[in-house]
């Protein structure tokens, strides 16, 4: 008998990157990664396809099958596949939304309900496994699952606050890629006492302000022009970062001034792709 099961995740942009304090706070955007996983009833092995990138590591795929398995004390074979309008490699959450997504399809499979905050951790122990991560990256795990805003503790994994929102998201995707797992973590601890500063900003809900705060400090510690950022402050937009380590930048717009925004970073010497998108305050789905 062959199981099947599917679903989606959220791609996510940061407001406070936790790296520096284990303290984070993302938004979920309304891009998308879908996954369907089919199993067999045997004990062989999980193989993973990554739609388009058939050289992709898909350890992370792979292992979040095998932990929502082994939860369940299940053994089967089987493939997931994923599917993505997520910028890759961008700092845009690709690997959280793959992570939940993956774990979602594989319940959907197995015709089994995990709480909601389970099935978050079970995607961050997958990331961590698969070495894609260096926090766990429990608020950008948030963020793609539940939609909206969220403010977290990542070091005890706890979701401190959730908000809706609803406004309009501007990300510059540089055709550069750049992996989590690569960024300077003794540099981004440097600032950590300023980034407290950005966190109390956040639990306050003046997440433009936080945001902006991370970016200017997270591009200052890790090395990035801060161009994008200036040329949306120029516009009169208040919350503007670094998404997670970058290279993308994203911002918060109020309806008015997305297309204001969006000509000037169109007309920067950076070469790379922007998208318009919004806050998504569904989350990720499924049945």
């Amino acid at each position: 008998m062959t199981l099947k099961g599917k679903s989606y995740a959220l791609g996510a942009g940061t407001i406070i990157n936790a790296i520096a304090t284990l303290k984070g706070s993302a938004f979920g955007v309304d891009l998308k990664t879908f996954v369907d996983v089919e199993l067999s009833e045997d004990s062989g092995t999980i193989h993973g396809e990554i739609d388009g990138n058939p050289d992709a590591d898909t350890t992370l795929i792979e292992r979040s099958v095998e932990l929502v398995l082994k939860h369940y004390g299940l053994e089967y074979s089987g493939t997931v596949s994923t599917k993505s309008e997520i910028p890759l490699a961008s700092g845009l959450k690709s690997s959280s939304a793959a992570a939940n997504a993956t774990v979602l399809a594989t319940l959907d499979a197995i015709g089994e309900r995990m709480d909601s905050l389970d099935a978050v951790r079970t995607g961050v122990q997958a990331a961590v496994d698969a070495g894609v991560t260096v926090t766990g990256a429990f608020d950008d795990a948030c963020a793609s699952f539940f939609g909206g805003i969220v403010v977290t503790d990542n070091e005890n994994l706890e979701l401190v606050k959730r908000t809706e929102c609803d406004k309009d998201v501007l990300i510059f995707a540089p055709d550069e890629k750049g992996f989590s797992s690569k960024t300077n973590i003794s540099r981004s601890k440097l600032i950590a006492d300023w980034i407290d500063i950005a966190y109390e900003l956040a639990l306050d809900r003046n997440y433009g302000r936080a945001m902006t705060l991370n970016g200017f400090l997270y591009c200052g510690a890790l090395g990035f022009d801060t161009e994008l950022m200036m040329r949306a402050l120029e516009v009169g937009v208040e919350g503007v970062s670094l998404s997670g380590t970058g290279p993308a930048f994203t911002a918060l717009v109020e309806k008015g001034k997305a297309n204001e925004l969006k000509k000037s970073w169109e007309n920067c010497n950076i070469t790379g792709n922007v998208i318009k998108t919004k806050i998504n305050n569904s989350g990720a789905f499924w049945e």
